[in-house]
């Protein structure tokens, strides 16, 4: 007989008629306020992947500004940035997971506003490497907070498609600051400085939104509830300490095991997005317009492929599409790395991103179900951030390996030898999407959890039990306060 972790690729088929109402059906079930919650996290995702890839856009811009000759010298902002998310990952997790979803990302994304304004000011490589750090600590946060606010307040049955929508804030976010790369970018006399100015202000206009959403329903519940027992605030954040150090000791291995898991998708995602713009300007000689475009086109892919992903896992199983995505990402490396013209290496964006896009919109989802109860910001967004840190240096790996390997090509009608990044993102990504497909393959799954059911970690016990098991609790507990009392009086 196949192993446990094979035989449960595919969920049961109970676990799967259990969530089975029509789509369009749940749809027109969710309210206005689930709707601006979950829309209030995609914003918020979009927002910090147009920050970050400000850098990626305009690195030969930042070059000749800082007057620096090798791309990896650049890249170090995006190591710096990356290496920094999972400060900032652990800090606002807890701060969440402890004090509700909504003022802790507002004021994350005005710290990510602050330092994203910060950055189109600075005159010199040194500040921009600084800003750029503490940038990845404000960046680090957001993900587990908007993941958290989005998805916890819908029906399990849309959670799937929720998912990928999500995730692709990321791929649109992308779109969008390759848009504003595109036309804002050469119509200003401060050039690529305009670009961080205009995240700047999308970011600031993110925590305005979030500030006008309601809180998570389940905090509100839970610090009502906390309230009519007289639970005051020292004693609710000693309760949050030590069910933090119970977690972690009871679920130290699935930790390991997600940190590991995020480590080959950060390096999937990064290794074919971060150095894409300089690979066609550089290996395949294209200009900054061209390969601004083809960068659109790759991200409509990645759009595209995680709402349809997120649906799919819905159905068939979270791991199973990752599986199969990744797998149809790594079939078109060779349309995305073998052809010299605009077209075909397009076409292959488009794909490519499809597949890799595809797989990461099950991501938030299968976190968010993996996650121990009480802790859906700091464990996602920690195990999130700290894969990230890892596979920091995404970048710099494919900018050191293109110094080694070289290519030729035809430039202002002279043979130029130039870094060949196509030879080395195709060997990284492919021995990425290997490495994920085992790990996925014998990793967990806790397909259709009604996690939105459990407490939160500020509450006693609550994150073991669900939310009716400890509404029972609370009520056994007020009734023996009232015969102790009314046996007082007797």
């Amino acid at each position: 007989m196949a192993p446990y972790f094979i035989r449960n690729l595919v969920p049961r088929r109970e676990a799967r008629l259990e969530n089975r109402r029509p789509l369009l059906e749940v749809l027109r079930s969710i309210t206005w306020v689930q709707w601006a919650q979950f829309l209030s996290g995609w914003l918020a995702w979009t927002c910090d992947a147009t920050d970050f890839f400000s850098v990626s856009l305009s690195v030969t811009r930042l070059q000749k500004q800082f007057g620096k000759d090798k791309a990896s010298t650049i890249t170090q902002a995006i190591t710096l940035t990356l290496l920094f998310r999972s400060v900032g990952a652990v800090i606002f997790g807890i701060l969440s997971d402890r004090f509700g979803r909504k003022w802790p990302l507002v004021f994350n994304l005005l710290f990510c506003s602050v330092l994203e304004l910060g950055s189109g000011f600075v005159n010199n490589f040194k500040q921009f490497l600084a800003l750029r750090s503490l940038f990845g600590i404000a960046m680090g946060g957001v993900w587990g907070l908007a993941s958290s606010t989005a998805l916890e307040n819908l029906p399990v049955e849309v959670r799937g498609l929720a998912s990928g929508v999500l995730q692709q804030g990321y791929a649109f976010g992308y779109l969008l600051a390759a848009v504003l790369n595109l036309r804002l970018v050469p119509e200003t006399s401060t050039t690529w400085r305009s670009l961080f100015w205009a995240a700047a202000g999308i970011s600031a206009f993110a925590a305005f939104v979030r500030a006008l959403v309601p809180e998570s329903e389940i905090f509100i519940r839970a610090k009502a509830l906390e309230r009519e027992k007289g639970t005051d605030t020292g004693k609710k954040t000693r309760v949050f300490v030590r069910q933090a150090g119970a977690m972690l000791k009871k679920h130290w291995g699935l930790c390991i095991y997600a940190v590991l898991l995020m480590t080959g998708f950060n390096f999937l995602s990064h290794g074919s997005q971060d150095l894409y713009p300089t690979y066609l300007q550089t290996t395949k000689g294209f200009d900054s317009y061209h390969s601004t475009v083809a960068t659109i086109i790759g991200n409509c892919g990645a759009i595209v492929g995680g709402a349809i992903a997120g649906t799919i896992s819905q159905f068939v199983g979270r791991r199973l599409t990752i599986i199969v995505f990744v797998l149809f990402a790594g079939a078109f490396i060779p349309l995305w790395i073998l052809p010299h013209s605009f077209g075909g290496l397009s076409a292959g964006a488009f794909w490519l991103q499809f597949g890799v896009q595809g797989a990461w919109g099950v991501i938030p989802i299968q976190l968010a179900e993996m996650s121990p109860p009480g802790f859906r910001a700091t464990f996602p967004g920690v195990t999130y951030q700290l894969g990230n840190m890892v596979s920091a240096a995404s970048a710099q790996i494919e900018a050191t390996g293109g110094d080694h390997l070289k290519t030729t090509i035809i430039k202002n009608g002279k043979r130029t030898i130039v870094p060949d990044y196509a030879r080395v993102q195709g060997i990284f990504i492919g021995t990425v999407a290997v490495y994920i497909i085992f790990l996925t393959i014998i990793g967990p799954e806790n397909h259709g959890s009604h996690f939105e059911q459990h407490g939160v970690a500020f509450e006693e016990g609550a994150p073991d039990r669900t939310r009716y098991d400890q509404h029972a609790v609370d009520v056994e507990k007020l009734s023996d306060t009232r015969s102790e009392e009314i046996n007082e009086k007797i």
